[in-house]
């Protein structure tokens, strides 16, 4: 965006740029609508997808600003906004990654789990695969090691769910709150996986230097030791997002796998064993590997759905977020089906917070205040003041959004760029019901705590913003 920003202001009047991105709401919208053609430019060819990747991979850190100019110059109004889509890495357009491998195996009329096996073994742009899907050639064999597998995923227990289901056919697991991976190991290769495929051994390498097994596991990503004790999310946060990990940090946050299931377990693929049959040779397996970095997570034992009700909501510590149901004769399915699993989450905290600040949302969002920080009374009587505690966006119905918008631009106190302050004291002030999932110490934050998953649940239009909570409120939650 820094960039972007630089060579428009250099083609154009800064303060009229930034009424335009005020105004349009979105950056490469605004950019696209306002780059000015080069004086006796005549448009005659339309760059392809192919060429622009081609050119910017090609291009170097310092050439790189021009030869964007450069393909800006070139191209239509259209071409600009998805050309800087591409740059950016803002480009959505509403495929998930399973319905375009959905679409390449009913183009192939294969099995989208052929696919799935495929896909982190081949590289753009998939010559080999669309050859095989065409019916032009063999299917591609891949010879790397240690490849991903498509992993299984849960549905949420719905209103009703329970009632359909026999607890005696489920086994029950406690629901960690960590980071989801797969460390696979094979032929001495080594890989750790996220739930998405994205290798992240590099991020975890005391983890993975300790991976020295013929193996495929399923699991969680915590930190600590878990003969001891386990980490909180706030403690996992420290070895998140780092290029690169301090032998010191390692030390203090060491990283281990909460192991659930084995999709392989020397040479031998057990996805389509019963889950009974997996936990056994699972159990048996752990006990092998090295006991500082890898244990068996345990079953919770219960004999019907209100014991497991009051055990989901007191769990025995707080980096459990909820419990996990799995049929015990249910095959490691890719995707997420419908029945096998279930995950059964605590219900979430929720506090009446006041709206402080507003920022114009994107895509079909950006004419609208749609993201909202929001804070809590901290301060002795009579001198509070609001902290802000977190920052969501509003998912409610277009109706609701005008309401807010239009209550954003009538109460606006000042400006900055894109975002609005607006009024905000004992008298005046909009309440939201705020629900989250849990909270975290922050350094960071002028109130001392971070939201997890915070999402606008209610606007309290009848709630007076006296009335909304204090910071004390948080706090006690952090302590509990």
């Amino acid at each position: 965006p820094a960039m972007l920003r630089a060579l428009v202001v250099e083609r154009m009047d800064p303060v009229l740029f930034g009424y335009s991105y005020d105004y349009v709401g979105d950056l490469a919208e605004t950019v696209s609508l306002v780059w000015p053609q080069p004086a006796g430019h005549i448009p005659n060819h339309a760059p392809t997808l192919a060429e622009v990747v081609g050119k910017l991979q090609a291009a170097s850190r310092s050439d790189g600003p021009q030869v964007l100019a450069r393909l800006l110059d070139s191209a239509s109004i259209s071409a600009r906004f998805a050309i800087i889509k591409l740059v950016t890495g803002g480009l959505r357009i509403g495929v998930s990654a399973r319905l375009a491998k959905q679409a390449l195996a009913d183009l192939g009329q294969v099995d989208v789990v052929e696919i799935e096996e495929l896909w982190h073994g081949l590289t753009p742009p998939y010559t080999a695969l669309f050859a095989w899907l065409e019916g032009r050639a063999e299917k591609p064999r891949s010879a790397a090691l240690a490849l991903f597998r498509p992993v299984m995923l849960s549905n949420a227990v719905d209103d009703g769910d329970l009632e359909k289901l026999e607890p005696a056919d489920y086994a029950a697991e406690w629901k960690w709150d960590g980071i989801r991976v797969q460390a696979v190991c094979e032929g001495g290769i080594r890989r750790l996986y996220s739930r998405t495929g994205d290798d992240v051994s590099g991020a975890f390498p005391d983890l993975a230097a300790t991976m020295d097994f013929e193996a495929a596991l399923d699991g969680e990503l915590l930190v600590g030791d878990p003969r001891e004790a386990t980490g909180t999310f706030s403690d996992l946060q420290q070895r998140l997002n780092r290029k690169s990990v301090s032998p010191k940090i390692q030390q203090q946050y060491p990283a281990f796998m909460r192991c659930y299931d084995a999709l392989q377990i020397n040479g031998e693929d057990l996805r389509s064993l019963p889950f009974a049959e997996r936990r056994t040779r699972l159990g048996a397996f752990v006990q092998t590997l090295d006991a500082s970095r890898f244990d068996l997570s345990p079953l919770v034992e219960f004999s019907d759905w209100e014991t497991l009700e009051r055990l989901r909501q007191a769990p025995p510590h707080p980096i459990i977020e909820g419990v996990m149901l799995k049929r015990w004769d249910s095959p490691y399915l890719a995707g997420r089906p419908k029945g096998p699993w279930f995950k059964w989450k605590r219900d979430p905290h929720t506090i009446d917070a006041v709206l402080m600040y507003a920022q114009r949302g994107h895509g079909k969002r950006s004419s609208f205040y749609s993201d909202y920080t929001f804070g809590v009374w901290s301060g002795p009587e009579g001198s509070e003041e609001l902290v802000p505690v977190g920052k969501a966006y509003f998912g409610f119905t277009d109706e609701e959004l005008r309401q807010i918008d239009k209550y954003v631009r009538d109460h606006t106190i000042e400006r900055f760029g894109p975002v609005r302050s607006v009024r905000a004291d004992r008298k005046n002030g909009l309440v939201l019901e705020v629900a989250f999932e849990g909270l975290n110490r922050s350094t960071r934050h002028k109130s001392g705590v971070a939201m997890r998953f915070p999402r606008i649940s209610r606007l309290r239009w009848d709630k007076p913003s006296a009335e909304a909570d204090r910071i004390e409120t948080l706090q006690a939650l952090l302590d509990s």
